[in-house]
């Protein structure tokens, strides 16, 4: 389904903006709240202490070589990536994919 938005979406907002996107996923049947969109991202990120609390075990993590490079230029080497699943928006309007 198409999101969009209307002029009343932009009430209060400076234009051009730059402002950040932040929303309430359900990942693994756990409500995650504060998920920062970045569209000029190549990687979907998720934090060890949130990786935690799924409680999903590490040994379900696929190895990963290649560092990802930080804002400030440096090198993160990531835990590994895994599949899981997200659910987005709410019954009748609703999507499940599987993200990496």
């Amino acid at each position: 389904e198409v999101i969009t938005f209307s002029d009343a979406d932009y009430e209060g907002v400076r234009l051009p903006h730059d402002d950040l996107v932040v929303v309430t996923l359900m990942v693994e049947l756990f409500t995650m709240k504060r998920i920062l969109i970045d569209s000029g991202s190549s990687a979907d990120i998720l934090y060890k202490h949130a990786f935690d609390q799924l409680r999903i075990l590490a040994d379900q993590l696929k190895p990963v070589k290649t560092p990802l490079v930080g804002f400030a230029g440096e090198m993160v080497h990531p835990l590994g990536s895994i599949n899981l699943s997200v659910v987005a928006g709410t019954a009748p309007c609703q999507t499940q994919v599987e993200m990496t």
